[in-house]
């Protein structure tokens, strides 16, 4: 059955439902808010507006991280005039759960089921800037803004239920997204609110700093196991994707790379490739690609482009064998020494060097783009976790204003951090522009481990000493490239010097899961191991005998007590090895022990058994932060012991899944996940940390099992 098509102005009285749109609508870019509003249906906007919220007070916007409009809009609600309810955020659903944690955000405030809320997300047409889904920041920053605005629907709720009975507002009770009177007998629903005439002045007045929130204590649909809206879509397939977005007339791209980094475009010759029917090719500056009507065509004509370009190669560049001595040469301002050495050199010094090697972030779905030019103004549809940057990225380009430019984000397949730039939707655009039809463009898995940036490198020195009683006395801490996150120590320490030194990077970087917490927590971890080593105190007991930080010790302690980490620390198993590891970042605390076994002739290391536990303050969808966890440790899993990109004279080794191994079912270990739900505490994200702790765990088993340091990732068995 051929999908009908609907204009989004004729959706009368229906609940928006942003999948149906994608699947079914002819977009119409001159679609704007009061068009949009009008397609909902009769009833009401909400617009509120509030003070910034407190852990943004005093902060700029970070390039987009926070978005102009997180601090001055909470939420932008529609209340139609049968009683649905649209809730319009800036995040993106990138598989990590913001739209059901926005949904039950709006709906505990409303008083009303999940099911009636609906949730149009990272259009910019349509919605608030609530900045980048990223940094953990969609549970701190927008299910706040998101509750405040519904707090202040439901307020006034109440007040026009007052105003219509003559009543005061301590006489009457919300449930179920209806206000009752004190005997039950009369009821004031949603519905009646937007077909109030007088409640749309109400709905002008900025939202009151003291709006009241259900207490965590009153939870009825945050704190519970919501599933994915969509998620029926997605297990059917029908689902449309960014890589599944059709136009009329669409056509299928393709872009020349170069054959390396850096290499120059001397000569290139169309001929073969404009002789192919329907076929245009597309030339700006050094931007070279092609559009076709199917994707065959498309590869046909770039590979006949491809065979008559000429290329001048790069200067010599640095290979994936020298990356590490590359860094430390390249360290801006050279590499800090220890200020404490001579104090360190009286006691017990242990020194490290650690290696964190580039990774890609192998989302399910590679970069994707349909580009679409109508009467001077662009249409991206894309899948990008930082829908107003590739905006502006879009008007930069093309000289437009912003207002010109609509960029739409379909709930998408993984991004883990490296979706965060509008490379492809710029690229899709400039095909279009020249087309004059829409295009679409899907980076191949080679473009995607060549082109995008990567998790950065790292080379980590740490030094420090023990004193007599074999606590840390001093403590030098310095990372060269990956940057500065969790770089401090969270353990009591005499005297310590951490710092991040930027250098030269050989390929480009970018954010990552963690982004340098994956590379500080490891080298730390390690390094603590060893010195627990050296002081001959379980490194257990070393951990907690540093630790000051209650949920820190909180989380350590319920892995190692979940783990029966005494118990199996007494065992003497040939080639199996129990590690532990702790930290914390973006405001929650991490802790896990494993357990590993390894075949040292074989050069096998197998992990066993994962114990993690994790806190990240009251818990708002336990399903959810639970399946954040478990895909955080699997992830953790390839960065420990297989990934790792190879390079050398500008060109990418690995570029494949065949050659470039994520972590397969064969690989997974027994998983022992434990949440711990602080009611007392504000809810933070839950995105990154959990990663923080596998790979030096892994590392501080293998350490235990073999005697052997650990001071690279991925994770070799050496030899003897």
């Amino acid at each position: 059955m051929k999908p009908h098509s609907v204009e989004i102005s004729s959706l009368e009285h229906e609940a928006i439902k942003f999948d149906e749109l994608l699947e079914y609508a002819d977009y119409d870019f001159g679609l704007n808010r009061r068009s949009f509003v009008k397609g909902l249906g009769a009833g009401l906007l909400l617009a509120v507006s509030s003070p910034a919220l407190a852990q943004e007070s005093g902060r700029r916007s970070q390039g987009g991280f926070l978005g102009t409009g997180a601090r001055d809009v909470a939420a932008r609600i529609h209340i139609g005039s049968d009683g649905r309810i649209t809730v319009m955020a800036g995040k993106v659903e990138g598989g990590q759960g913001a739209r059901a944690e926005l949904a039950q955000a709006a709906a505990e405030e409303l008083e009303v089921p999940v099911s009636q809320v609906h949730m149009v997300l990272a259009d910019t047409a349509l919605v608030p800037d609530d900045g980048m889904t990223a940094g953990s920041g969609s549970t701190p920053r927008t299910v706040p803004a998101v509750r405040q605005g519904a707090a202040a629907a439901r307020d006034l709720l109440i007040d026009c239920a007052c105003g219509q009975w003559k009543v005061e507002r301590t006489t009457l009770k919300v449930r179920d997204g209806k206000v009752f009177d004190a005997a039950g007998k009369r009821s004031f629903t949603y519905a009646d609110l937007a077909n109030d005439a007088e409640a749309a002045k109400r709905f002008k007045q900025a939202i009151p700093s003291d709006i009241e929130l259900t207490s965590v204590s009153e939870w009825k649909v945050l704190g519970t196991p919501v599933l994915r809206p969509n998620a029926g879509s997605i297990v059917t397939g029908t689902h449309i994707y960014p890589s599944d977005v059709v136009r009329p007339g669409m056509l299928y791209g393709k872009i020349l790379r170069a054959p390396a980094y850096g290499a120059k475009l001397t000569s290139v010759d169309f001929a073969a490739a404009k002789a192919m029917k329907d076929v245009t090719v597309v030339q700006d500056g050094s931007f070279i690609g092609v559009a076709a009507p199917n994707s065959f065509r498309a590869r046909a004509a770039l590979v006949a482009v491809s065979d008559a370009a000429k290329w001048e190669a790069a200067p010599m560049q640095p290979s994936s064998k020298d990356l590490f001595d590359y860094l430390r040469k390249n360290a801006e301002g050279g590499v800090p020494r220890n200020p404490f050495a001579d104090e360190a050199a009286k006691g017990k010094t242990i020194r490290r060097t650690y290696r964190v090697p580039y990774i890609q972030h192998a989302p399910l779905e590679p970069r994707a783009a349909v580009a679409e030019w109508s009467e001077g103004r662009l249409t991206v549809w894309t899948g990008s976790q930082n829908p107003f940057g590739v905006r502006s990225e879009l008007a930069r380009t093309f000289h437009l204003s912003e207002d010109d430019v609509r960029v739409v984000i379909p709930d998408f397949g993984g991004a883990f951090g490296g979706k965060h730039t509008g490379e492809c939707a710029v690229e899709a655009a400039r095909l279009a522009r020249t087309a004059n039809k829409p295009v679409s463009l899907r980076w191949t898995r080679e473009e995607e481990f060549t082109w995008a940036y990567f998790r950065p490198a790292a080379v980590i020195d740490a030094e420090a000493s023990l004193n007599a009683k074999g606590k840390i006395a001093t403590w030098h801490f310095i990372n060269i490239n990956s940057g500065p996150n969790a770089i401090e120590t969270p353990y009591i320490v005499g005297k310590t010097h951490c710092q991040y030194v930027p250098s030269k990077p050989p390929l480009r970087h970018g954010s990552y899961r963690g982004l340098a917490a994956t590379a500080n927590n490891f080298a730390r971890e390690v390094f603590m191991d060893e010195l627990a080593a050296a002081a001959g105190i379980d490194p257990l007991e070393f951990r907690l005998g540093h630790l000051e930080d209650l949920r820190l010790r909180a989380v350590l302690e319920k892995a190692a007590t979940e783990f029966h980490w005494h118990e199996r620390a007494k065992a003497k198993d040939t080639g199996i090895g129990i590690g532990v590891a702790c930290g914390t970042e973006k405001g929650s605390f991490v802790a896990a022990c494993v357990e590993v076994e390894l075949d040292e002739a074989q050069k096998r290391l197998k992990v066993r058994h994962v114990c993690e536990a994790f806190e990240c303050g009251a818990i708002v969808n336990p399903a959810n932060l639970y399946a954040q966890v478990e895909g955080a440790i699997i992830m953790g899993l390839g960065g420990a012991l297989r990934e790792e990109m190879q390079f050398e004279n500008g060109k990418i080794l690995n570029a494949s899944f065949g050659r470039y191994r994520v972590p397969r079912f064969q690989d997974m270990p027994e998983l022992d996940i434990h949440l711990i739900n602080r009611l007392d505490l504000a809810s933070v994200g839950a995105g990154e940390t959990p990663i923080i702790v596998i790979a030096p765990a892994i590392a501080n088993a293998v350490f235990r099992a073999t005697g052997r340091s650990v001071q690279a990732m991925p994770i070799r068995i050496a030899e003897t």
